[in-house]
């Protein structure tokens, strides 16, 4: 599948899981805990793995610059701002990152590799090592351990994970 028909396919998908969240009755989210307004499972829907950098540009020589050129872009498509405190990423390998900031609405971050300074829009998870393989799998969980996305890229040949 080219790279423009699987971001159709992602944009179609988070569309889809939005609405069928919308839909929900606020009742029917026994995982809410309080923090429903009403809106059923919806923050979790909004929140979605975008592009995904997984072979940094140029050599693979282990600097910083090229460990910061492997990125997995985290979206909030909500018009409100979704607290990820306590959310994970994590590849195949389970190496995992934990977040600590709240996303706005309408808005992305971009999680680095390498080391750097964390900002609105970029946050690094400080490793010397790169993550994301050539197969591979970013899952996102928020802070209850439920799955909220997932994308995984080059399984295709026989169906190896």
């Amino acid at each position: 599948m080219s790279r423009s028909a699987q971001r159709i396919t992602a944009a179609v998908l988070a569309a889809g899981a939005l609405a069928a969240a919308a839909a929900l009755p606020a009742v029917a989210d026994d995982h809410d805990h309080g923090h429903g307004h009403g809106r059923g499972h919806s923050h979790r829907a909004a929140v979605v793995l975008g592009e995904i950098q997984h072979n940094s540009p140029g050599r693979d020589n282990g600097s910083n610059r090229s460990l910061n050129g492997e990125w997995v872009t985290v979206t909030n498509t909500s018009r409100h701002s979704v607290n990820l405190r306590g959310w994970t990423l994590r590849d195949e390998s389970r190496r995992t990152y934990r977040f600590d900031l709240r996303l706005p609405g309408r808005s992305s971050v971009r999680v680095h590799t390498g080391v750097g300074r964390d900002s609105r829009t970029d946050v690094y998870q400080d490793l010397r090592r790169y993550v994301w393989d050539r197969s591979d799998t970013a899952t996102l969980r928020d802070a209850h351990g439920y799955k909220v996305d997932s994308k995984s890229w080059g399984h295709r040949h026989g169906g190896r994970h």
